[in-house]
């Protein structure tokens, strides 16, 4: 039988334990067990007005990666109206957290917007945290004169060693 690494509790064994101990842990504020409410709420319930609740808490907690779904909440305009600047703030967040894909949506968003050398330091770093579409779209901007040999040839460095 497995236990929990952290409590030594056996693991539960039915949804509603999990429920249980869900929101035994957001009571005490865990930041990842309200990240998990919320992807649960998003993709089980599509209650994405309580996901967004759900992420909201756990990104002020610190949690990284709800404030990557988040951004795709604002992006897309589910549970919450959609704004461009809250979208880029929570990817800011997330990639300065580490988040390889939000790194990435950010070098998208700032080609997009014309401004290829931010574009391309987001990319840069992306590949370099193993992420294939930034190098994808690195050698995409390479071809366009976008990015130096150097950069390039670092930037699948660091891809390949990730």
């Amino acid at each position: 039988k497995h236990t929990c690494p952290f409590c030594r509790n056996p693991a539960p064994e039915s949804s509603e334990d999990v429920e249980k101990n869900l929101i035994k842990r957001m009571e005490v504020n865990d930041a990842f067990a309200f990240y998990q409410m919320g992807w649960s709420m998003f993709h089980h319930e599509k209650d994405y007005k309580s996901s967004f609740e759900y992420y909201s808490k756990a990104a002020a907690l610190g949690d990284i990666e709800s404030h990557f779904q988040l951004s795709i909440l604002y992006r897309d305009g589910e549970g919450v109206g959609k704004d461009r600047k809250k979208e880029v703030y929570h990817l800011e967040e997330a990639a300065i957290g580490g988040h390889t894909r939000a790194r990435h949506n950010l070098g998208i968003i700032e080609e997009r917007n014309g401004r290829h050398d931010r574009g391309m330091k987001h990319l840069i770093i992306a590949a370099k945290l193993g992420d294939s579409k930034s190098v994808a779209a690195l050698k995409r901007g390479y071809r366009f004169g976008l990015v130096r040999k150097e950069d390039f040839a670092s930037a699948l460095r660091g891809h390949q060693a990730a």
